[in-house]
Formats: structure tokens, sequence, C-alpha cells
């Protein structure tokens, strides 16, 4: 598979200026972070994704709709993969709020309020990260999935700290 952490949110913008948390909710990408998302299907057009899986956070979705849309895939929703509850940014919008957003994407399985609680624990996420790892090596098409997730899923998943905007391929 290959792994994607979104690309640069406005809560990451804010966070480098002033080291704080600036209280907001599921930031979309700044400009940018728009800019990269573009750049991005540059960078993946020779990969062979032939599926999408991504969070349900607005910066994720933003991430994945450049390359989606080049690509011809309609993105799956995979609350799986979302970012650990630890931040702001990591408040979700309701799922209905996302259904009315991105019309043309499926959030019927999505519960409406379907983040972390605030802290969440370690052991929480390495749950979860174990059960996305077992998911993908039953997938018979995961090399050629492009997972769209953020900071503390993938570094759980891949043992790396990976920039907004990077992207490498990992084994489940």
């Amino acid at each position: 598979m290959i792994i994607l952490r979104h690309c640069e949110s406005e809560f990451n913008r804010l966070y480098t200026l002033t080291g704080r948390d600036p209280g907001v909710a599921d930031p979309s990408l700044s400009r940018q972070g728009r800019d990269h998302a573009q750049r991005l299907v540059q960078e993946l057009a020779a990969e062979p994704i032939t599926r999408i899986l991504v969070s349900p956070f607005t910066r994720a979705l933003e991430t994945a709709a450049p390359i989606a849309k080049a690509l011809g895939i309609t993105p799956e929703i995979t609350p799986l993969v979302r970012e650990r509850g630890m931040y702001s940014c990591d408040e979700g919008s309701p799922a209905s709020a996302l259904c009315a957003a991105w019309p043309r994407l499926d959030f019927a399985g999505l519960e409406e309020v379907w983040w972390s609680d605030l802290p969440e624990s370690d052991r929480a996420l390495q749950n979860r990260v174990q059960r996305f790892r077992s998911f993908m090596t039953a997938q018979p098409e995961a090399g050629q999935t492009l997972v769209v997730s953020h900071w503390w899923f993938l570094l759980g998943l891949c043992g790396d700290s990976l920039e907004n905007g990077d992207w490498r391929h990992e084994h489940p």
C-alpha cells in the first residue's frame, strides 16, 4: 500500500506559527496544503493506484480529492485510519455535515459522531492500527491502495514521522 499524510491544514499552519493549539476543529487545508495536494497528482501518477481509503477528516478528504479525480476513483471513507484524538483539530465534522459537503462520497457507514474521544489512549490507537493491518493484509489489491491518513496513525503504522504531504510504500 501507499500511505500518505494529509497536506498542510489550517491547524498545522497556525500551530507552526504559534506553537499552541489554535482551537480549530476539523480544519480544511491551507492554501499551501491545497497547492501541495494538486502537486501530488503528478507525484503519484506513475503509481498503480486503483483504490483510495481516506480518513473522514476534512483535511484528508481535501488531500485525496485531486488524486481521486485524476485517477477516476471514488475514495472510500475509512474511519479506522482517522487521527488520534489529541488536539482541537481531531474533533471531526458530523457525518451529516460531511454528507452535505461531499455529496459524491458514501458516508452511510459512518456514525454521526465518529472521531475518537480526546485524549485517545496509546492502547486505543494501537488497537486501531492493528485492526487496519489485519484488514489490509486480507485485501487482494493492497499493493494498489492509497491510504490518506494522519501523523499519529501513520506513526503507529510505520514507525516513522511523515510530514504533511509525505508518502511512501508500506507493507501491511
